[in-house]
């Protein structure tokens, strides 16, 4: 009898530490895999925030400066309104200046 105890006591505090060792792994792989699953969704979530995110708007353009050709049509016109009469001297001379000035 003394012998079948012996063997009772063995096989009890195997299966205690087996079971001690198992929880202590079960506990370790759950957290890491915890942690993983923590950092993959992170990066979902970023990802879906930068596809779902409205584009920034167009950045403003000043807007256009009249190119060469358009000053001489401006001068010229200007001129003919002079020369019919329509503009005094001072009025053109001002007028030229904002269009050369612009």
């Amino acid at each position: 009898m003394p012998g079948l105890l012996r063997g009772i006591v063995r096989t009890a505090a195997v299966a205690g530490t087996a079971t001690a060792v198992h929880g202590r792994v079960q506990r370790r792989q759950d957290a890491k895999f915890a942690q993983r699953d923590a950092d993959t969704a992170a990066a979902r979530d970023q990802e879906y925030a930068e596809q779902t995110a409205p584009p920034p708007p167009p950045p403003q353009q000043a807007p256009a400066q009249p190119g060469t050709t358009d000053r001489l049509e401006q001068l010229k016109s200007l001129g003919e309104l002079k020369q019919s009469g329509v503009l005094t001297e001072a009025e053109f001379e001002a007028q030229k200046a904002k269009i050369l000035a612009g």
